[in-house]
């Protein structure tokens, strides 16, 4: 008589092994570094709802808050992360005809037994306000991390309460670098990058990922974990993700102001960039990037009127350099000399137009769009170099995503907000600490009459308001 084959029942989540030591690691303080589209915040709150169901099966409740870097990504731990978890809980529940009724909202979920798990856009009130265990996530990328962790690190501190930090490196300027490199402090730490992820099992190509990636810098940092030294990067990944914002690059939500624009010819291998901004308050608030390659001059005409058709254009900055004097040309003839400038891109000219938008960025005086990888890759890829004459200039890598040709149609937008036309006025030794001249005059840099740029048109001048 021969026996059967048992059947085994295969687990219902299947864990890599980077997963796995994170979800096993009960460890009070935890940090780890993961590659983008490894799972990190799947992962992590799976743990936190693992736990809230172990302390609910002891009577116990248990109390999480997951601080993301704004709103949307609150929303994806909780719609991709927490919600997920709980369904997949609640049908093997009912497998056992065993009641699991939690309750489910934007953002918090209560358990039966009272546990709570709630997402939050992060800052130093909401990392303040409440007494819980605290998942930080892609916490390189929040906005003042340091002052969200003096907030939240003596609420933290109160005996039994466990905090996870999770993130992929964003330079070395925020407190996720110095709570990851830290040694000897009481800090469990992780690090998983693509490479050891797919070890792991993750089923990821890793070339096709690299070309995807478009930028070498963005593909060591974000999928390889290496800390930048970004000295010579003009637009620093921290200047650029401190402008971003999930409301920002939507045409829709254009609320009828003054709008200026910035746009960077291009035929043949460059884009050809259009970049709209409005301006609320002291915000330039981008509104829309339209970028194209290889577009007739026809096309590019076209796109550009389309633009000063749906925005209320009070000023466009052209790049007149080369092949760029008949498009400016013709513009002015359909849009107005008024309202249409061309910009040659002269060494003296291009570092004060790289400076006054570094100087936005750092003032957080511009809004990006949040989570563009080719946007962001293009902004970082400018870097400033000495020429052999000691002259400063400006040089980027050119590959499929573009040569910096968005940063160059942002920097003209900038300018063109600014209010005052003309000759760039070149200040070749910089008085400024930071090493360029930190300017709110910006009619001393680029001048022009008020009567002379607005003459003629029926548009109003923009208020003369130093930004």
């Amino acid at each position: 008589m021969t026996s059967e084959p048992v059947a085994t029942a295969s687990p219902a989540l299947q864990l890599y092994d980077y997963q796995r030591r994170w979800v096993q690691d009960e460890s009070r303080f935890k940090i780890a570094m993961f590659a983008r589209q490894c799972g990190k915040t799947f992962t992590s709150t799976l743990e936190i709802v693992l736990d809230c169901l172990r302390a609910e099966s002891q009577g116990q409740r248990r109390r999480w808050v997951i601080l993301s870097r704004g709103e949307r990504q609150a929303r994806e731990a909780m719609n991709e992360g927490v919600k997920l978890h709980l369904r997949a809980m609640q049908a093997g529940f009912a497998e056992y005809e065993t009641p699991f009724d939690a309750s489910i909202r934007s953002l918090e979920v209560e358990l039966p037994g009272g546990s709570k798990i709630t997402a939050l856009p992060a800052n130093p009130d909401t990392a303040r306000g409440f007494s819980a265990n605290v998942l930080l996530d892609e916490f390189a990328f929040h906005q003042d991390s340091r002052a969200i962790w003096r907030a939240l690190f003596p609420v933290i501190s109160k005996p039994g309460l466990k905090l996870r930090v999770i993130s992929t490196p964003n330079g070395k300027g925020n407190k996720f670098f110095e709570l990851m490199t830290g040694k000897d402090d009481g800090w469990s730490r992780h690090s998983t990058d693509i490479y050891q992820a797919v070890a792991d099992g993750l089923p990821r190509d890793i070339e096709e990922l690299r070309r995807g990636a478009g930028d070498e810098d963005l593909w060591a940092q974000e999928f390889e974990l290496k800390w930048l030294d970004e000295a010579s990067a003009w637009l620093s990944y921290e200047l650029i993700n401190a402008c971003e914002d999930d409301l920002a690059g939507l045409p829709q939500h254009y609320a009828g102001g003054p709008c200026y624009v910035g746009v960077d010819i291009g035929a043949r291998n460059d884009l050809f960039v259009i970049w709209v901004v409005e301006r609320v308050g002291d915000v330039c608030w981008t509104r829309e990037i339209i970028a194209r390659k290889r577009v007739s001059f026809a096309e590019q005409d076209a796109l550009l009127d389309d633009v000063f058709e749906r925005y209320r254009v009070l000023r466009a900055c052209m790049d007149q350099t080369g092949m760029g004097e008949k498009p400016v040309e013709d513009a002015q003839r359909r849009h107005g000399s008024s309202r249409v400038e061309g910009v040659l891109f002269t060494a003296p000219n291009k570092l004060t137009l790289a400076t006054l938008g570094k100087e936005a960025f750092e003032d957080r005086r511009i809004r990006i769009p949040a989570g563009d990888n080719v946007l962001r890759a293009d902004l970082h890829k400018l870097r400033k170099e000495t020429g052999p004459t000691g002259a400063p200039r400006f040089v980027a890598e050119s590959d499929s995503a573009g040569h910096a040709d968005r940063t160059w149609a942002a920097f003209l937008a900038l300018n063109a907000a600014a209010g005052t036309s003309g000759p760039i006025e070149f200040r070749a030794v910089p008085s400024h600490p930071r090493g360029f001249d930190n300017l709110t005059d910006t009619a001393a840099r680029l001048r022009m009459t008020a009567a002379q740029q607005y003459g003629g048109d029926d548009w109003a001048p923009p208020e003369n308001t130093a930004w």
